[in-house]
């Protein structure tokens, strides 16, 4: 296992079709050589995701207050009509969002949500949707997945969305702060589910059958994943925020346990440690921070415009304000390369751009969609 390896330092600005506040481009080094950081978009609050539509220089972009809209060539529009209501407290709000594989003839999507519940509390929500031609509202609206139970507070609630080419999908859901809970089968705090496209449960999930375990959960023992990814391969990782320390990336694998709240390389936020750093019956992780950086969205690199990072994963960090590039070799992480060290402030989310450029999200009021080409 490789822990917190620092190989190199940086990178940071932004620009597309170049809106004129994209000149502001900055130059880092890097190890795939001098990187530029163009800003493409503006006047975002607080964006938790984003996903690229198939017209030229349209993003469609998630606000956590409850607001998706989509930007077109840096034109940042209204939100749209259809959008479910959120509750939007602490980490919970309107939050990760997808196209369906199939988008350019459904104009289907799907995105996740803390949705209320009648008790006051919330539990995250995944539904599905179709994007209406003119790009205004979403239309038939359906709740397909709950998060059972329901929980107070604002914490923990996972989230990230990830197609499988099995034609299944999988979602994180955080611990909602009920760390106790996690270990228990007959919840979904702190697990990944995998789900039919129609929310129904897969005929070969793991615990199929078993009268004691949700049928839906493919792993469990997870804190609080807000990044998901496949590689080039298909296969699947998640990236869990530790407490103070211990963030993860882990690759789950059907019927798992991968230690939370029991085992872990962090400690907790009063400073008492955990018992052990593994424990048999549990997955170790393939890569941990300590201390933590706050992991967020993540993406595997595929694209033409950084050939030296072909198939590294790419990972934002909200403590930190910087990528971590975890460089992939073999399905091992054997290094570390961060890149734009606070200069943007809370990366939340990073995608691959059909242009072949690192893109992300900065998770501010006045928030924005930034990408990263090299330098010329």
């Amino acid at each position: 296992m490789t822990s917190g390896l620092n190989v190199a330092v940086l990178a940071a600005g932004i620009a597309l079709a170049i809106p004129a506040f994209a000149q502001s481009a900055q130059t880092f080094e890097s190890s795939a050589g001098d990187i530029r950081v163009e800003r493409m978009a503006e006047g975002l609050e607080n964006p938790w995701a984003f996903a690229f539509l198939p017209e030229p220089g349209r993003i469609l972009v998630t606000e956590i207050d409850g607001r998706m809209r989509i930007v077109d060539d840096g034109l940042v529009g209204p939100p749209l009509d259809g959008v479910p209501e959120v509750r939007a407290r602490g980490q919970g709000g309107l939050l990760d969002v997808v196209l369906a594989p199939e988008f350019e003839t459904t104009r289907e999507i799907y995105f996740s949500f803390s949705e209320p519940t009648d008790d006051g509390g919330a539990h995250t929500a995944l539904a599905r949707a179709r994007l209406a031609e003119d790009g205004g509202a979403l239309t038939g609206v359906q709740v397909i997945f709950r998060q059972t139970p329901s929980g107070g507070g604002g914490r923990h609630f996972g989230s990230r969305i990830v197609f499988n080419d099995d034609g299944t999908l999988f979602l994180t859901l955080g611990d909602r702060g009920q760390r106790d809970r996690v270990q228990d089968l007959g919840n979904h705090f702190g697990k990944v589910v995998r789900l039919n496209r129609d929310g129904s449960v897969p005929a070969d999930n793991p615990f199929i059958g078993r009268d004691d375990v949700l049928p839906e959960i493919w792993s469990y023992g997870h804190r609080n994943a807000q990044g998901a990814a496949s590689d080039a391969d298909g296969t699947y990782y998640t990236i869990s925020h530790g407490a103070r320390g211990g963030d993860e990336v882990n690759q789950p694998r059907a019927g798992l346990n991968y230690g939370w709240a029991d085992v872990s390389y962090g400690t907790h936020y009063s400073g008492r440690s955990f018992p052990t750093a593994s424990r048999e019956g549990t997955e170790q992780p393939l890569f941990y921070w300590d201390p933590s950086i706050a992991p967020s969205g993540a993406a595997f690199y595929d694209g033409d415009r950084f050939p030296a990072w072909r198939g590294d994963l790419f990972v934002g960090s909200l403590k930190f304000g910087l990528i971590s590039r975890l460089d992939m070799e073999d399905g091992e992480i054997v290094g570390e390369e961060r890149l734009m060290d606070g200069a943007f402030g809370r990366v939340r989310d990073v995608r691959i751009g059909p242009d072949g450029a690192i893109w992300f999200a900065t998770d501010r009021s006045d928030g924005g969609l930034y990408r990263i080409v090299p330098a010329e």
